[in-house]
């Protein structure tokens, strides 16, 4: 039970059990809801998988249309391995090192694979610092599913773990990570768009390549020199002799890669893998700074890079940045391509709702902080924009202006909270300061669940009048008044000060957080009534 092409080893809800021909077959009717044994951050790796893999096996076969069968893709996937007739290549174990095995590529002679892995997870990409947040090597029951994700994510996501273990191409640097940007037709559930459907995203992306695919080659990538055909797609089918890399000439644009030595092996029903280490990455694109034709990767125009992630998460600047622009030394500058899978087509620009998948591992050198992901939906008339410079500009600009009144707020937090620390004295330290960090960073948190929703609604009132994207700017302006106040009063008791100077600590803190306020938003004080001089007053009394 280790042919993938044979043996329902994918556990699928609804269906159950599924060989992967089964997978892609339901993914194409889109019966698919999700995948029970998979871990949340495999998710992106399995995806991009699938389709690079259907793409391959329908160019390979010169059709564009997507089967429903499961015979049908079991016979396009050993169209991809005509010289392996016993399927070797879609075996979790093939006893013969000569010959290559799912995602595992032969073993050349004179090279060892010394390292023991027992378990899936173990042989996984994480990498982490401390065993109490994701548990290491847990899985020793683990079933050939968990094998089949852990292949994945390890061989097509990883990045440099130190002396020859090398990572992917699809990356920019070592310490990097693969991103996944892209667009999916969304699954509703109470009336909102809330996650992806799996094989709609599925056959979107799949059908949007195939349809791209002579432009991507003859245009947007013609300066790596992919091969119009006849290059190879499933990298592990290839001999690895030590010390030899494949140059992007050789292989396809949609090419499914591996950067490590891993066999797996069966003793008495139980797997497990062994693994080695190479001299050289297996795949020669170093100068190309991940920059390879990733269709789900952001790259930057001017410096050539695909996107890295890093230590941060999506959260409203980094989106804002890679979908709108940022600030340059010029103004505006629309540094970041948006991938060719997060762009909408003509088609999808008139349609309701599609989500926007991003995810990533955070990774840093030599460990991960994190599986990064978002869905955020994007409403029709906004995709509308994404095709137009001047619509993004415009964008961008209604986002700055979104940015910096979450700044005056931010900034009355931290003033009031350190003035509160510091007792009401004039003088503020760092450490005074530092008191605010907590209460800021949920405000972020506070002020991330809502950025988007907000700018969809300015860039729409903009079909109103100027009025109307400033009353929606004063909109959420008050509604940021309202968390920011919540929070900086729940804070305002938790701060330590000595009790004889609280009630003027307090005093001074909550003038410090409303004088801060009030320089940019006065209308969001009401107004105090001041006598004038003909009011029924006797001005003359003592």
């Amino acid at each position: 039970m280790t042919d993938l092409l044979t043996d329902p080893l994918i556990r699928a809800a609804p269906h159950g059990a599924l060989s992967l021909p089964g997978v892609l077959a339901a993914l194409a009717r889109d019966e698919i809801a999700s995948f029970p044994a998979m871990r949340p951050h495999q998710a992106p790796a399995w995806h991009m998988f699938l389709v690079q893999l259907a793409a391959l096996a329908l160019v390979a076969e010169d059709t564009d249309e997507i089967p429903t069968d499961e015979a049908d893709w079991a016979r396009l996937l050993r169209g991809l391995t005509t010289d392996f007739p016993e399927d070797e290549p879609w075996r979790l174990v093939v006893d013969d090192w000569t010959k290559p095995a799912f995602l595992q590529p032969p073993v050349p002679d004179g090279v060892k694979l010394s390292g023991e892995v027992a378990t899936a997870d173990a042989l996984d990409l994480l990498i982490t610092s401390r065993n109490h947040d994701l548990k290491q090597a847990i899985a020793r029951a683990g079933a050939p599913e968990d094998w089949v994700f852990a292949l994945v994510s390890l061989q097509t996501m990883e990045g440099y773990g130190g002396a020859g273990n090398h990572g992917i191409a699809r990356m920019n640097g070592g310490s990097s990570s693969r991103p996944m940007l892209g667009l999916a037709p969304a699954q509703h559930l109470a009336g909102r768009a809330v996650e992806p459907r799996l094989g709609a995203h599925f056959g979107r992306d799949v059908e949007i390549l195939l349809a791209t695919r002579d432009d991507q080659l003859d245009d947007r990538w013609s300066h790596l020199d992919y091969p119009m055909e006849g290059g190879l797609g499933l990298s592990w089918l290839a001999p690895w002799p030590e010390g030899s890399q494949l140059k992007l000439s050789e292989l396809d644009i949609w090419f499914i890669e591996v950067c490590r030595r891993v066999r797996l092996v069966s003793r008495d029903g139980t797997l497990s893998a062994r693994r080695g280490t190479s001299k050289a990455q297996r795949i020669a694109a170093k100068p190309f700074n991940g920059a390879v034709g990733d269709p789900w990767a952001p790259t930057h125009k001017t410096e050539a890079k695909s996107f890295t992630l890093g230590e941060a998460d999506f959260d409203y600047r980094t989106l804002s940045r890679l979908l709108f622009g940022e600030k340059g030394k010029k103004g505006h500058e629309a540094n970041w391509e948006i991938p060719l899978l997060a762009t909408p087509t003509e088609a999808e620009q008139d349609q309701d709702t599609l989500v926007l998948v991003a995810q990533a591992l955070s990774r840093g050198n030599s460990k991960t902080d994190g599986f990064k992901s978002r869905v955020l939906p994007i409403r029709h008339r906004i995709l509308r924009g994404f095709g137009s410079d001047d619509q993004r500009a415009r964008l961008y600009e209604l986002a700055q202006a979104q940015m910096a009144d979450i700044e005056v707020f931010d900034l009355a937090i931290r003033n009031g909270l350190a003035r509160m620390s510091a007792a009401g004295e004039r003088e503020l330290t760092k450490d005074d300061y530092a008191h605010a960090a907590d209460a800021r960073r949920r405000f972020a948190n506070v002020v991330d669940a809502v950025f988007f929703e907000a700018l969809w609604d300015r860039f729409e009132a903009q079909d109103a009048s100027e009025a109307a994207v400033d009353a929606v700017g004063i909109a959420f302006a008050r509604r940021l008044f309202e968390r920011a106040s919540a929070l900086f009063e729940a804070e305002l008791g938790a701060v330590p000060c000595a009790s004889l100077f609280r009630w003027r600590a307090e005093a001074r803190a909550r003038a410090d957080f409303d004088r801060t306020v009030r320089r940019t938003f006065p209308d969001l004080f009401p107004r105090q009534h001041r006598p004038e001089a003909d009011d029924d007053v006797d001005s003359s009394a003592a």
